[in-house]
């Protein structure tokens, strides 16, 4: 299937798509671990909270933990090896969103249990199943300017969970925020920048994993690291299905649950169309569509094994962009770690023990390089006679507003707080609404232009303008002084 080889693996030939590329065996665990290291935080702190919320005791807890890690490698696989109908075939890490725990909490607030909880996540991503065509027809309303404004948002909204990260990630903890905190993460910052600046392909692309290696060892020399936890407990432990009784399925918590689900739907979407632009592959709304399918899929299926909804996560998408790995087995490898880890909780106490400076340190690099992939794609937009530029300010505003002020929709209801609290999400509803307005709803005789965009957009640096004369001028594309002597360029 594959002709050529290189250091870095089997290269697919021309006809073949990036994300198709095929590495060693080595190489792809390796690369599925740094995956798995970069989504841990985010994929057991749900269960945490949640479990938290319902009033479950550490053992139980540590059940949820252990079944959303198996269930977010199932769903991985998925997504990535692809079956008819069901998986994008990009290299998309799943796991349990973020999306629906304060909705989630909100039901165990209003009496609901654990099982509710579930029987609600059932009916909801069922529902979101059949509504999965409608999504997976939005494709053609996400042009670059639709689709690098969602992208640099979704780095941008990863900033303040890289920032928790690099404080110490428990606000509670008097340590939070400590130099020594700060100091760990700045290590390990460095370090991926070395690591990433050395010529060796092998290293440069494992820059990531090395840097956390590397932090977590300096971590355990000076005792910031406790490992001494990790054999207590079961070694292997398979999830116990419906270990909290049978789900409980409540009109008020399903409908709630409803509105979680198209967020889900509209973040995995542009996760999906961001990953499909940074690999440089074609993802049409059939693409799409089998995405959003897997995800809704898995969500439905996924309390069976006492989990929660599940979407792609964005922050593997910026480890795509860094490393240049395209390849989706590498995400394949880091769904089978999961499963790993899913049955075997020692390993998953072990990971967990990585201090959350270091996950930080990398973090930085990582949600930047999402935020910067938006940003060059941003730069193919033609700005000039149009209102692209009024898209891309309104919908990068508005999504930054819950970030940067995370309670103003305190007041309103609840159900516009779930689908707004997202920065994500408002972004993308705002570029989709007003790419909508401005580049498909055709006014007959109107031709909307931005003010903004009327400014001239050649620029002449300083150090031209002082190398001028008098007299000088431009003829033909070539300068000439006040004796019509020609003055040749620096190049």
């Amino acid at each position: 299937m594959f002709s050529s080889r290189t250091k870095a693996g089997t290269k697919p030939q021309g006809s073949q798509r990036p994300e198709d590329e095929r590495l060693p065996a080595v190489q792809n665990i390796g690369f599925g671990l740094q995956h798995v290291l970069t989504m841990y935080g985010g994929i057991i702190a749900p269960p945490l909270i949640i479990g938290t919320a319902a009033g479950l005791g550490e053992a139980e807890i540590g059940v949820l933990i252990a079944s959303c890690l198996f269930v977010g490698g199932l769903a991985t696989i998925l997504q990535t090896v692809g079956v008819p109908f069901f998986g994008s075939q990009l290299p998309l890490v799943q796991g349990v969103s973020f999306a629906g725990v304060a909705t989630m909490i909100s039901i165990l607030e209003g009496g609901g249990s654990i099982s509710t909880v579930f029987g609600a996540v059932i009916a909801a991503s069922v529902i979101g199943l059949v509504i999965t065509p409608i999504f997976s027809r939005i494709i053609r309303f996400f042009p670059p300017v639709v689709a690098g404004t969602v992208i640099t948002t979704i780095g941008l909204t990863l900033m303040p969970v890289a920032a928790g990260w690099t404080m110490g990630g428990n606000a509670s903890s008097p340590s939070y925020g400590s130099v020594q905190n700060l100091g760990l993460a700045g290590i390990t910052l460095v370090l991926v920048v070395i690591f990433s600046k050395i010529g060796v392909a092998a290293i440069s692309r494992l820059s990531i994993l090395l840097a956390m290696i590397g932090g977590t060892i300096i971590a355990a020399v000076t005792g910031m690291a406790d490992f001494s936890k990790v054999l207590e407990g079961p070694i292997f432990a398979f999830p116990k299905p419906f270990a909290f009784g049978p789900p409980d399925f409540q009109a008020a918590a399903i409908l709630s649950m409803v509105i979680v689900i198209l967020v889900t739907l509209t973040e995995t979407s542009a996760d999906i169309i961001a990953v499909g632009a940074i690999v440089g592959t074609k993802t049409d709304a059939k693409r799409v569509g089998d995405g959003l399918r897997a995800d809704m899929v898995s969500s439905a299926i996924s309390p069976l094994f006492n989990s929660f909804t599940q979407s792609a996560f964005a922050q593997n998408v910026g480890l795509v962009a860094i490393t240049g790995v395209k390849s989706r087995f590498v995400v394949t490898a880091g769904g089978g770690i999961l499963v790993v880890l899913g049955l075997l909780p020692v390993l998953g106490r072990f990971v967990a023990a990585i201090p959350t400076p270091v996950l930080g340190g990398a973090g930085i690099v990582l949600f930047g390089t999402v935020a910067a992939s938006g940003i060059r794609t941003l730069s193919t937009v033609e700005y000039e006679g149009n209102m692209n530029l009024v898209i891309v300010a309104a919908a990068l505003g508005f999504g930054m507003f819950p970030i940067v002020a995370p309670n103003i929709y305190d007041q309103f209801p609840s159900w516009f707080v779930t689908i707004f609290h997202s920065g994500i999400s408002s972004s993308a509803i705002m570029a989709i609404v007003l790419n909508l307005l401005f580049n498909h709803l055709k006014i007959r005789g109107n031709k909307p232009r931005s003010v903004m965009a009327e400014a001239s957009s050649r620029r002449i640096s300083s150090a031209m303008l002082g190398e001028l004369q008098e007299g000088d001028y431009v003829q033909d594309g070539k300068l000439f002084d006040a004796k019509s002597k020609h003055v040749p360029s620096a190049d």
